[in-house]
């Protein structure tokens, strides 16, 4: 089941993008007193009470702009309150009810919604005597919070998970092995989803973006049913175009989220640019079979370019995944085909394989054997056994001493060592060390 989205909306500097970090657990968001710092959707898994999600951070909604940046601000909005399962609108406490809330909240009515009210900013008993008068909203009742303070979220967020959807809207349909196909806009996503299928069951076009929604085809192929999702072009937060390519993030997120698999498709006139770089961000953080393809090689073919090379470029350029393998196609001339869905399958058994407990204990410990670890200030670091406890994604559990005495340099080797031994190519490990003492 896809995860639910919950976009967090409301006017300029009411503390969204604050909010959003404290949910999320980390920095992301740009936090700026100056109002509209978040011209941008921010989009992350968290999780909440063992229930995970997409959160959305986004710009804030003037709804009487007077520049094109907050149109698109504007736009922006909209299209995540379109695309979010829950919203949590915020408004700000100190200011009470003003026209921009009032505007906001009757854009949220018309889009039939779960709304929850947030107001941000109650950090005394005295400010939470003003929540009651956002009532005035009518989006039902006004949860005073402190996004700053990390006050009063769990009642809010109790109410986002009691509007989630029990049931996608949509079932998923049953397959083998599901495969996404995500990257820039332009680089010939289409084209290739339809050369694999060998017919026009999504729009091509020389115009990017064209690809608004993800668009799901079954095929069969070495027995196996793959279902392959083709989604709309990813560029880069603050490099965005404007238009239709701009709000179809989440639509690609979700698309990640959904795949067993992902094919980050690249230009082969253009590869390896930061904002393929910022895509591959993406699938890692949802621990995905990854693959790396490189369309268009007909452009090069016969200029003194070789796939050595290209390979190279990307090896250089995506150190933080040498584990993707690289595929090149022409989508055009349907070549490279078969060893794209070869390498995905591949990869996808990679994914899912389970290594014996015996024989990975002898593989870990014989390299702690040949490089005991040295551990990190001053504490001696002991790994007394290791065990393989998930598939999708691979995860190794090492049972040590002390947690808090690995360095990540020590943590590297043996996960090379792991890969040496039993390849997982295409596929990320997860890595957890438990201690004695808690950490």
């Amino acid at each position: 089941m896809p995860k639910p989205v919950v976009a967090i909306v409301g006017r300029p500097n009411v503390g969204k993008s604050t909010l959003f970090n404290r949910l999320v657990g980390r920095s992301v968001a740009i936090v700026s007193k100056q109002s509209g710092t978040t011209r941008d959707r921010v989009t992350m898994e968290t999780m909440w009470a063992d229930h995970p999600f997409i959160l959305v951070d986004t710009g804030g909604l003037e709804t009487f702009p007077d520049t094109d940046l907050w149109r698109q601000v504007r736009f922006q909005v909209e299209t995540a309150i379109e695309d979010a399962d829950v919203i949590i609108m915020v408004v700000d406490v100190t200011q009470g009810v003003t026209v921009s809330d009032i505007e906001v909240a009757e854009v949220l009515r018309q889009g039939y919604k779960p709304v929850v009210l947030a107001v941000n900013k109650v950090d005394t008993d005295s400010k939470a005597i003003g929540a009651p008068e956002f009532y005035e909203l009518g989006l039902g009742e006004p949860y005073p919070i402190s996004g700053y303070h990390n006050l009063g979220l769990d009642d809010v967020m109790e109410e986002v998970l009691r509007s989630f959807p029990l049931e996608p809207e949509f079932p998923e349909p049953e397959a083998d092995i599901r495969l996404a196909i995500v990257g820039r806009p332009n680089v010939g996503k289409s084209m290739l989803l339809n050369a694999l299928t060998g017919e026009n069951r999504s729009i091509v076009s020389d115009v990017p973006g064209t690809t608004r929604d993800t668009i799901d085809t079954l095929i069969n192929y070495q027995d196996k049913d793959i279902l392959l999702i083709d989604t709309a072009g990813i560029r880069r937060r603050g490099k965005i175009g404007t238009g239709i390519e701009k709000y179809s993030v989440i639509r690609s997120v979700r698309a990640i989220d959904r795949a067993d698999v992902v094919i980050l498709l690249m230009d082969a006139m253009e590869p390896a640019t930061s904002q393929d770089t910022h895509v591959a961000g993406y699938i890692l953080d949802s621990y995905k079979g990854f693959v790396l393809g490189v369309n268009k090689w007909d452009l090069l073919d016969g200029k003194g370019v070789t796939k050595r090379e290209i390979e190279a470029l990307l090896r250089q350029r995506f150190k933080f995944a040498t584990y993707a393998p690289v595929c090149f196609t022409s989508a055009l001339n349907s070549t490279g085909l078969e060893e794209l869905l070869d390498t995905a399958v591949d990869v996808f058994g990679e994914w899912t394989k389970d290594v014996p407990r015996p024989e990975l204990r002898r593989t870990v410990m014989g390299a702690v054997a040949e490089h005991p670890p040295t551990g990190i200030r001053g504490r001696t670091l002991k790994i007394y056994s290791v065990t393989q406890d998930e598939i999708a994604p691979p995860r190794f559990t090492f049972f040590v001493n002390r947690a808090d005495s690995i360095h990540f340099s020590y943590e590297r080797y043996l996960e090379n060592r792991i890969r040496q031994a039993y390849d997982f190519r295409g596929s990320p490990l997860k890595m957890r060390f438990r201690g004695r003492r808690r950490t």
